[in-house]
């Protein structure tokens, strides 16, 4: 019996060169739908996350205005839907009127009038003054607040990116060992940063670098995932270094230099 018969009709089965034949072709095809999907992904996430906030900030000022809106002012009284934003308009509105009226004479004396007595609330002034002085460092043009970003060596051995704010006020200064100059950090944790520890260094101790505030909260935010650019990076682990050896036994008493980050 010949070969053309083992084969019943004579002629050799088809063999298509491919993904047929080569089975690391399914893993490059499935490789690469995986990448096409992280792709996208990565350019959905961002702005679907940021406009869901967006909306429901929107929302959450409307609902809290709603009820010191009249009626008659309402965008809901005359249309048959209802328009977001209107409360955000409305508050924004009210808060530079406010301002206005403040920067007056007559403004000023009833903001004092309402200063002072808040102050003798026992309860309440702590918090007021305690928001006030944070609400003031925040937003006044002056402000120094987290406007500097550092290294310190917290806990020993590590090191932590901090934020640089003042220098501490006359009330703890002199309680603060030695003559050396301190200055207030702040050292957020990840991936909150609205939370995590303060403490005063000696400046000294610390190790300045000339990144952005924005880069710094990118970093801790993410956990170290997103870095800064590569020449920022090279110098941030350099800057360790330098803070390890100034550290070590028998080193020079010099405060690590501060560089600035390309």
């Amino acid at each position: 019996m010949n070969s053309a018969d083992n084969n019943g009709n004579g002629r050799q089965p088809l063999s298509i060169p491919g993904i047929a034949d080569d089975p690391s072709a399914h893993q490059s095809v499935l490789a690469r739908l995986r990448n096409y999907f992280l792709t996208g992904l990565i350019l959905v996430g961002p702005i679907y996350i940021t406009l869901n906030l967006t909306w429901w900030f929107i929302n959450w000022v409307d609902d809290t205005m709603r009820p010191f809106i009249p009626i008659g002012l309402r965008a809901e009284t005359y249309l048959p839907f209802k328009v977001p934003g209107y409360g955000l308009v409305i508050a924004l509105f009210a808060l530079t009127m406010l301002g206005f009226l403040a920067a007056g004479l007559v403004g000023r004396t009833l903001v004092e009038f309402s200063e002072n007595l808040l102050n003798r609330m026992p309860v309440v002034r702590p918090i007021y003054k305690t928001m006030k002085q944070i609400f003031e460092t925040i937003f006044s043009k002056s402000g120094s607040s987290f406007r500097k970003v550092a290294l310190a060596e917290f806990p020993a051995g590590m090191w932590s990116v901090v934020f640089l704010s003042h220098s501490p006020g006359s009330e703890v200064a002199p309680h603060l060992p030695g003559a050396d100059d301190y200055v207030s950090c702040f050292l957020p944790c990840t991936p909150n940063p609205t939370t995590g520890f303060f403490f005063y260094a000696r400046r000294k101790d610390l190790i300045e670098i000339d990144i952005s505030v924005e880069q710094a909260m990118t970093l801790i935010m993410s956990a170290g995932m997103v870095q800064p650019n590569a020449s920022a990076q090279k110098k941030l682990s350099a800057l360790i270094e330098t803070g390890r050896a100034s550290r070590a036994p028998g080193a020079p008493a010099t405060p690590p230099s501060r560089a600035t980050v390309e």
